[in-house]
């Protein structure tokens, strides 16, 4: 990890990016490519700040911690860091409400990050970590415990919210094989002409 990028000292934001034309004629034209790169730009300029924010926190760290000695343990630190900003009302056991997923009435439960808002922000942090020098085998935001915290979270706040997290990729596997199936059949080889004529010999 020699050659891993240090953060910097001063965090910046990226403007969105923006298409200004004079004409309604060109908009229509590059419609499909000015919404590719707007959404490329969205996620560009988050992972920007979700980096200087993890950075931000490591300096902030007692004692101030450096990018090339950060572990998965502290991963973990700056996820539970995070809920304090959370939005996602996770009920409780003991709350009457546990496990329903429209509450009737509020309730004391605590505001944490929803699971889907962490399995994202890692996902950035990961790419941005090998983006600035960072080795894949090195990379704290891909370590076990990282891993088993985000499903810990997943699997505890789907029984709190009383809602499923359930990934519709397990379909895939039926899909290709359906779609595989004809294409198969299309390219078996036709039965040899030989059994028709030699039978004709015969007679």
């Amino acid at each position: 990890m020699d050659s891993l990028q240090e953060f910097d000292s001063t965090t910046s934001t990226l403007p969105l990016a923006t298409t200004t034309t004079a004409g309604t004629t060109t908009v229509s034209s590059s419609l499909s490519s000015t919404s590719a790169t707007s959404t490329l730009s969205r996620y560009e300029n988050q992972k920007r700040r979700d980096w200087n924010t993890f950075g931000q926190y490591l300096r902030n760290h007692r004692p101030p911690l450096s990018l090339s000695r950060c572990s998965g343990a502290h991963v973990l630190e700056f996820l539970r860091y995070l809920d304090q900003f959370g939005k996602t009302k996770v009920h409780t056991q003991l709350c009457p409400f546990f496990g329903h997923p429209n509450p009737p009435a509020p309730c004391p439960c605590p505001l944490r990050q929803a699971w889907g808002s962490l399995d994202a922000l890692i996902g950035r942090l990961r790419a941005a970590f090998e983006e600035h020098g960072g080795k894949p085998e090195n990379n704290p935001f891909g370590a076990r415990a990282v891993r088993l915290y985000l499903r810990e979270v997943r699997d505890s706040q789907a029984k709190a919210r009383g809602i499923s997290y359930e990934k519709k990729k397990r379909k895939r596997p039926q899909q290709q094989q359906q779609q595989q199936s004809p294409a198969l059949l299309m390219a078996a080889p036709p039965p040899p002409p030989a059994a028709a004529t030699s039978a004709g010999d015969d007679h």
